[in-house]
């Protein structure tokens, strides 16, 4: 084979007889494997592995020649691993400082799992050096789910914000004050308004003076109730003392006051809607402004949708019998309503059969046979419309229409389903077409949300948010929306960088089969794009070392520092998540309350180089139990400052410290 390659051209006569020389030996043992570092990191690595060389299984990986030089630090990763084995041992959490009001004191510590992950700014690339937790099980706690981190979202609606602010000054600045005043005097959203304005008699028209200018904006902290999600929300802060505050933005960042970003993403909400080209204000005033029916229109044909999938669910599979006990089995069992049922799927019926369906299934032995006749006629389906026949038999029409299309397309597809039911779909809602300004307009301000929501997920993605879909709520400002910490240092990682997203690197070299003729050496080519202003950039930097300097990160303040004695530049964003479900009586009181989970976390940077996030989690209803928050977090970083030293000491240098991992077959 080797020799006909050869001849083919295919190899050259060299590499063909370096091959046939080449003396083969078999093993009649399993071959060990290579030295590595057995914890979280290197079965991540192992798992990436698979993915990337497109194999089946660990079997496969196993035995292949290859060695596999990782980003790892060794050292940091072991000294940072022990510290977080150790974490259910109160007497250890005493002397860590992890004890007391805010950290644990109630509830097992052993039921506390702990994720740290650190990366180094490179050049090119950004690298991973460790990364460790203490949860013994194949779940990851900072990239395997989507958790309530709660106002670490604040730092992705601030750089929304402070982007915003960016582009309203490419495109303002170069204006003449009376242009600018007069984009003031008629703007439809406040930031445009605040924008024009501020150009129109600033001194400086410069970007980061604005920049600046913005975060000196300042908003109420007062508690309140705002139409967003499709309905009235109430939000609350933290700390009752915020309630009569009006912080400027710098200063409810540093302290993560709730409402005042509630604030903050109401007006982003606006100006996307405003940038739409959407006149808010007539959209709902105006009966006659023509974008109301188009926007209804979106809502029937949206939400149609939505039922039909979940009523195809339920009916496809299903025989004519099965598909007319199931309607009946959701309404109540009064004769008018059994009657739209059966005649909708059944219109050629004759009474007979109409009779004896209806006394089946009756409450009442009997019915006169006169009502029956009346019943029998009046609720015939080509005297009443969809929508007539929907609201007698007590069912959605878009269910009873389903019924009657799959009786007579047995076999639908779902796709087909939905195809057939377009016109069906705006029938279903002509109450709503005809209907008074309060019910059309609380679908049209849900769209409008959505839409300012899908374009704020667009810009929250370009940052590296890992999800394909925001809550259209206020109350994403603050967490509701979820996230991931490794999302999180992936952003911190981008403003440590300018605005530059640069590629990760865990895995930096894969050498195949070394020594041999068909030795194969790859690296990871890296790439980086601009995704933020470096001046936005700089203006979040700024604010997160607020955040340490005087705000929720204090206790943090002055624990690293340089090899020369001198503080180390240190920031970052905290935030708490307590996730649970609750249930609201019609007076407005929970009834219920069931608890998710909680977290602690902190997305921080350290220095120039480095940065991560530190995660304190408890998951299922043993959440209830604790009520730590995240200073949890914060002092765990400061407690790990003696095995992060010698790292943070060392002379940068983008390729050192490889930890190699060996693949057996060797």
């Amino acid at each position: 084979y080797l020799r006909l390659l050869g001849d083919a051209g295919v190899i050259a006569p060299a590499l063909r007889d370096a091959a046939l020389a080449v003396r083969l030996e078999f093993r009649t043992d399993p071959p060990l494997l290579g030295a590595t570092l057995l914890d979280k990191a290197t079965e991540e690595t192992r798992a990436k592995l698979v993915g990337l060389l497109k194999l089946p299984d660990f079997y496969k990986l196993d035995r292949l020649d290859l060695s596999v030089e990782t980003s790892m630090d060794t050292a940091a990763q072991a000294r940072v691993s022990a510290v977080l084995q150790r974490l259910s041992d109160p007497a250890y959490l005493r002397s860590l400082g992890m004890i007391g009001p805010k950290l644990l004191g109630s509830g097992d510590p052993a039921k506390v799992n702990y994720s740290f992950v650190l990366y180094e700014r490179g050049a090119d690339r950004n690298y991973l050096r460790v990364h460790a937790q203490s949860l013994d099980a194949p779940f990851d706690i900072g990239s395997g789910a989507k958790l309530m981190l709660g106002s670490t979202a604040k730092l992705r609606t601030l750089a929304t914000y402070l982007g915003i602010i960016e582009t309203l000054h490419r495109r303002l600045a170069p204006l003449s004050r009376r242009e600018l005043s007069a984009i003031a005097s008629s703007a439809r959203d406040p930031l445009t308004g605040w924008a024009a304005k501020y150009l129109a008699h600033a001194a400086d028209p410069g970007i980061q003076p604005m920049l600046d200018a913005a975060m000196a904006r300042r908003y109420s902290a007062s508690p309140g109730a705002f139409y967003t999600g499709g309905g009235v929300q109430s939000f609350a802060n933290f700390e009752r003392w915020e309630d009569g505050e009006r912080p400027t933005v710098e200063q409810a960042f540093e302290n993560s006051i709730n409402l005042a970003f509630v604030r903050v993403l109401h007006d982003v909400v606006q100006y996307y809607t405003a940038e739409d080209g959407i006149e808010t204000a007539r959209l709902l005033t105006d009966p006659a402004d023509p974008n109301r029916a188009r926007y209804l229109q979106r809502f029937a044909d949206r939400e149609g949708r939505q039922y039909l999938n979940r009523f195809y669910k339920d009916y496809h599979g299903l025989s004519q019998d099965e598909s007319l006990a199931l309607m009946v089995r959701r309404t109540r069992p009064a004769a008018k309503h059994l009657a739209a049922i059966f005649l909708s799927l059944h219109p050629d019926a004759r009474f007979a059969e109409f009779r004896d369906f209806i006394v089946a299934h009756s409450p009442r032995a009997s019915l006169a046979e006169d009502k029956l006749w009346d019943l029998y006629r009046e609720s015939a389906p080509g005297r009443l419309s969809l929508a007539d026949r929907g609201y007698i038999a007590g069912i959605h029409p878009l269910e009873l229409w389903l019924v009657e299309y799959l009786k007579d397309h047995p076999g639908a597809s779902r796709a087909e389903v939905l195809d057939a039911s377009a016109a069906v779909r705006q029938e279903a809602y002509g109450w709503l077409f005809k209907g008074g300004l309060h019910k059309q307009n609380l679908r049209i301000r849900a769209l409008l949300d959505e839409d300012a929501f899908d374009r704020i997920l667009q810009n929250w993605r370009s940052y590296g948010y890992p999800f394909g879909h925001l809550v259209p709520s206020l109350g994403t400002a603050i967490g509701a929306s979820g996230d991931r910490p490794d999302a999180l240092a992936e952003l911190v990682g981008i403003i440590l960088n300018d605005g530059r997203r640069a590629a990760t690197a865990d895995i930096e070299h894969l050498r195949f089969a070394a020594g041999t003729p068909y030795e194969t050496n790859l690296a990871i080519a890296a790439q980086s794009d601009q995704v933020m202003a470096p001046e936005v950039a700089r203006t979040l930097r700024r604010a997160l070392t607020g955040v340490v300097a005087q705000g929720t990160g204090v206790r943090l303040r002055g624990a690293y520092q340089k090899a020369d004695g001198t503080p180390l530049a240190v920031g970052g964003k905290t935030g708490t998540g307590d996730n649970r479900f609750d249930r609201f009586g019609a007076g407005g009181g929970i009834i219920s309350s069931r608890v998710v989970d909680r977290t602690a976390t902190f997305a921080f940077f350290l220095g120039d180089r480095f940065f991560g996030t530190v995660t304190a989690y408890v998951v299922g209803p043993e959440a209830a139990h604790y009520h730590f928050i995240s200073a949890l977090a914060v002092q765990l970083l400061k407690a790990l400052e003696p095995q992060l030293k010698p790292l943070i000491e060392t002379a940068p240098a983008p390729a050192a410290r490889p930890a190699t991992l060996a693949a057996a077959g060797r």
